[in-house]
C-alpha cells in the first residue's frame, strides 16, 4: 500500500494524495502484461493510497468537460465543478480548501488568488492559452500550470474556414435579414474564395492546419512567422507583416497574447490591407485595436470582418455584450457584414473531448506521480514508476528556489539510503528534483520529510509512499 505526504511551502502541515485509479501509465502496463508471453514477468506500477489525512479536493470551472470530471472521481479525489467563472473575490474566499483548480479562459488566477490558495498544488487550463494565470507567481509558489495548446487545433480552423466563406457571401446578413422577414437576394460584394489569397498571421498548430483546408478550397496561402517554418503543401512565408497584409484578400490571426502581440492589427496595418479585405480574429482579444478596425469598416476600407475574442468578455453564458463591458460593443454590433461570435473558436464537442483528456491525465500525474512534463511555467521533470515490488520506496519530489548548494544539502540529507533515481532541472528562479529513494522505514519518513523541508530554498516538498 502507498501514501502520499506533502508539505507546502516551508508548512509543517501535511495533506495527501487520493488513490489513483489506473491512468494512461498504468493501462500500457496491463496491455503488455496481456500480449507478453507466458514466461515474461512484467513489474507493475505502484498505485498511489491516502494515508490518514485529508483527501485532495479538486475545483473545476467553466463547464469543463464532464468526462475529465468523472475521471477525476473515479480516481477517488473530492470534484467540485460549475459551469460557470468565478470571480477574483469569489476565487479568494473558496480557493484556500482546495488542492488544484481547472479552468478555462474567462477565470483569472491573479497574484491575490494565489496567496489565498493555501494549499493549491497545480493549475489546469483546459484551453489553449495561459495569459488567464500569474505564471510568475504560480512558478514562485511552487505551483505547475498545464495546458492544452493543440487539442482545438482542427475546431479553430475550421471556423476559419467558414468565417471565409460566410464573410465572402454575405450569408450571415441574409440569414438576419430573411429571420426579420426581409428578402434581400443579391450578388453585389459576394464573392467565391477560389483564387483568393489567405494571409495566416502565426503558423502553428492552427495555421498549419487552416492552410491545408485552404488550399483545399483553392485558395492561395501566406503565412508571417517570427521564425522561418517549413510550410505545407504551396503555402509560402513572406518577410514581414506588412508583406502579407498588402498581398492578402482574407488576413486571420492565430498568436498567443504578449506584450508584442497587443493591438498587432491597428490604424497602419489596417491601412496596409488591400481595399475590399477580410480580418478574421480568433486568437486573442487585445491582438486587434478593434476601435481602429470599427473606423475601417465604417469607411469601407475594409468588406467585412469576423471577431471571436474581445479585450472584455462575459463571465457566463446569458450575461450582456454591452457598453458597459467594451465601451464600442454597440458600435460594433451594428457594421454590416461583421460576424461576431462568443468565443467558440474551440467549443466542439470533439475538441472539449480531447482537451479534457489531456489536462486531466497532466494534473493527474503530477499529483498521483509528481510528473511535471508538459508544464508551461515549471521545469518538466518526470521519473519511471515506482513498482509494486518496492514496498518500501519513497518518491521525494521537492521544488525549491534555483541557488547554489540545494542539491548538496539535500543529498546529505539522502545520504544514508540508495537513491535509485534522482533527476532535477531549473526553469528561470525555480527548479524541481525527484528521486526514489529505496528501503525508507515507516519511522524514517517523517524524518526524510522535515530535514528536506528546512533546506533553505524549500518551497513545496511532497513525499509519495
Amino acid at each position: 500500500m502507498s501514501s502520499a505526504i506533502e508539505i507546502p511551502r516551508q508548512s509543517a502541515q501535511v495533506s495527501v494524495s487520493p488513490s489513483a485509479s489506473p491512468l494512461a501509465e498504468r493501462s500500457i502496463h496491463s496491455r503488455i502484461k496481456q500480449t507478453s508471453s507466458a514466461g515474461m514477468a512484467v513489474r507493475q506500477p505502484k498505485v498511489l493510497h491516502p494515508l490518514e489525512n485529508e483527501d485532495l479536493r479538486l475545483l473545476l470551472l467553466e463547464n469543463i468537460s464532464q468526462e475529465a470530471v468523472r475521471a477525476f472521481q473515479a480516481q477517488g479525489f473530492t470534484v467540485d465543478h460549475s459551469a460557470k467563472a468565478m470571480s477574483e473575490d469569489e476565487l479568494v474566499e473558496k480557493i484556500g480548501q482546495y488542492h488544484a483548480i481547472g479552468i478555462r479562459s474567462k477565470t483569472k488566477i491573479t497574484e491575490r488568488v494565489i496567496k489565498a490558495a493555501t494549499k493549491l498544488l497545480v493549475i489546469g487550463c483546459f484551453c489553449i492559452g495561459t495569459n488567464q494565470v500569474d505564471l510568475n507567481t504560480a512558478s514562485k509558489a511552487g505551483i505547475p500550470v498545464f495546458n492544452s495548446p493543440f487539442s482545438n487545433s482542427r475546431s479553430v480552423a475550421e471556423l476559419v474556414i467558414s468565417e471565409v466563406v460566410g464573410l465572402s457571401r454575405q450569408y450571415f446578413e441574409r440569414g438576419y435579414e430573411m429571420r426579420q422577414g426581409i428578402w434581400n437576394k443579391q450578388s453585389k460584394g459576394c464573392w467565391e474564395v477560389r483564387g483568393k489569397t489567405l494571409g495566416i498571421v502565426g503558423y502553428g498548430h492552427i495555421g498549419s492546419q487552416l492552410s491545408v483546408l485552404a488550399e483545399a478550397f483553392g485558395m492561395r496561402v501566406l503565412f508571417y512567422d517570427i521564425i522561418n517554418i517549413m510550410p505545407l503543401g504551396q503555402a509560402r512565408q513572406v518577410e514581414s507583416l506588412t508583406d502579407l497584409l498588402q498581398e492578402s484578400d482574407f488576413v486571420t490571426l492565430h498568436v498567443p497574447e504578449l506584450p508584442e502581440t497587443t493591438n498587432m492589427i491597428s490604424q497602419a496595418e489596417l491601412a496596409h490591407m488591400k481595399k475590399g479585405a477580410y480580418l478574421i480574429n480568433n486568437a486573442r482579444g487585445k491582438v486587434v485595436d478593434i476601435p481602429a478596425l470599427i473606423e475601417a469598416l465604417k469607411s469601407k476600407h475594409l468588406a467585412g470582418a469576423a471577431i471571436d475574442v474581445y479585450p472584455a468578455e462575459p463571465g457566463a453564458n446569458g450575461a450582456p455584450f454591452d457598453d458597459s463591458l467594451n465601451v464600442w460593443s454597440t458600435e460594433l454590433r451594428q457594421l454590416p457584414n461583421v460576424i461576431l461570435t462568443p468565443h467558440i473558436g474551440g467549443s466542439t464537442e470533439e475538441a472539449q473531448r480531447m482537451i479534457g483528456e489531456e489536462v486531466s491525465l497532466a494534473l493527474s500525474r503530477y499529483l498521483n506521480y509528481g510528473g511535471s512534463v508538459g508544464a508551461v511555467n515549471f521545469p518538466e521533470v518526470d521519473l519511471r514508476a515506482i513498482t509494486a515490488d518496492q514496498g518500501h520506496n519513497v518518491r521525494i519530489c521537492h521544488v525549491h528556489n534555483n541557488i547554489p548548494g540545494v542539491l548538496r544539502q539535500v543529498n546529505e540529507v539522502l545520504s544514508p539510503y540508495n537513491v535509485e533515481k534522482q533527476y532535477s532541472d531549473s526553469k528561470g528562479d525555480i527548479a524541481y528534483l525527484m528521486a526514489d529513494i529505496a528501503d525508507v522505514s515507516p519511522q524514517d519518513v517523517n524524518k526524510l520529510r522535515e530535514l528536506i523541508s528546512r533546506t533553505s530554498a524549500n518551497i513545496l516538498t511532497r513525499l509519495l509512499v
